[in-house]
């Protein structure tokens, strides 16, 4: 479904780029779920859904020196994702948190801290990564400790790429005054659609849908903004064009990491120049896969995201 009359990707209008240095900033994690440990945290999630879908991020983020720090970094390297750029903290321990599924396996999630992603410190690793980056993706939970957002502004300083801000407001860590200012530095937004009222509401703004995201995108001079909406599927703002998916229906395990999945398909889709209809519509199955899948990030096939297309 189209909301505008542009039935066109016009590729003057906005210059995307093939993303071939990217980064993935923030927490790295063990999900404890009701099936047991899994690894997690949303740019780790991203960073393994982009390499399965042929693009080489790297992922900056910090474990402790404990086993369970030793485990995730051995899981990324087997994931092929490179570890350069995880630090290791001596004194704050491996994150690990606790996920809770309801009777629709929707998952709620009880984030602890102090914890090793936490305390991400500026190097020269990051720095030099940062400035030879063409896409840098990072969280708005990664804002909630001074030491990891002091270190994530800086880097966002120092690059001249697209910068990409998933917002993840989880009580409480949804302090209006740092989204606010990704948001403001930001280029592309990813957010539900729960998110996109709450942030209006900070604004006194109403409306439709479509008239929220047209207001986010001028306030915040954004130039694309992806609205989830989950089971319902996605709405994608891009060229000053509207394009929407209703997603598809699977029989959910765990909603953990769909929209990681998600958000990773549409950037690598967008990266290769593919029209946003069909990036959408990927990027919806993909999640739907996810979500029938136990875990995050589980392993799948461009065939079997394909079955969920043409044979839903």
């Amino acid at each position: 479904m189209l909301f505008s009359n542009h039935y066109f990707w016009n590729m003057t209008k906005i210059k995307m780029e093939k993303y071939k240095n990217i980064i993935c900033f923030g927490e790295v994690l063990w999900d404890m779920l009701p099936s047991g440990a899994k690894p997690g945290g949303a740019p780790l999630n991203v960073a393994i859904h982009l390499v399965k879908n042929g693009l080489h991020p790297i992922l900056i983020s910090k474990t402790g020196t404990d086993k369970m720090g030793d485990k995730l970094v051995g899981f990324l390297e087997n994931s092929g994702l490179k570890t350069a750029a995880i630090q290791k903290d001596t004194e704050l321990p491996t994150s690990e948190v606790l996920v809770h599924l309801d009777e629709n396996k929707n998952a709620t999630y009880e984030i602890c801290e102090s914890v090793a992603w936490d305390n991400i410190i500026i190097n020269s690793v990051i720095i030099n990564s940062a400035r030879n980056s063409d896409l840098i993706i990072y969280g708005s939970l990664a804002a909630r400790n001074k030491t990891t957002r002091n270190t994530l502004f800086r880097i966002l300083k120092e690059s001249n790429a697209t910068k990409l801000v998933d917002i993840n407001l989880r009580v409480p860590y949804d302090n209006r005054d740092w989204v606010e200012e990704l948001l403001h530095i930001s280029d592309f937004v990813k957010l539900n659609d729960d998110e996109l009222i709450k942030i209006a509401g900070w604004n006194n703004k109403k409306g439709s849908e479509e008239e929220l995201v047209y207001w986010l995108s001028d306030y915040f001079n954004c130039h694309t903004v992806c609205v989830t909406r989950g089971a319902k599927g996605a709405v994608l703002f891009i060229n000053n064009s509207f394009y929407a998916h209703p997603g598809f229906k699977v029989n959910a395990v765990d909603t953990v990491g769909a929209g990681d999945s998600f958000l990773a398909v549409l950037v690598a889709s967008l990266s290769k120049h593919i029209q946003p209809e069909k990036t959408l519509e990927r990027a919806c199955a993909t999640g739907a896969f996810v979500a029938s899948q136990e875990g995050a990030v589980p392993n799948y096939s461009a065939h079997e995201i394909d079955k969920i297309i043409y044979f839903k």
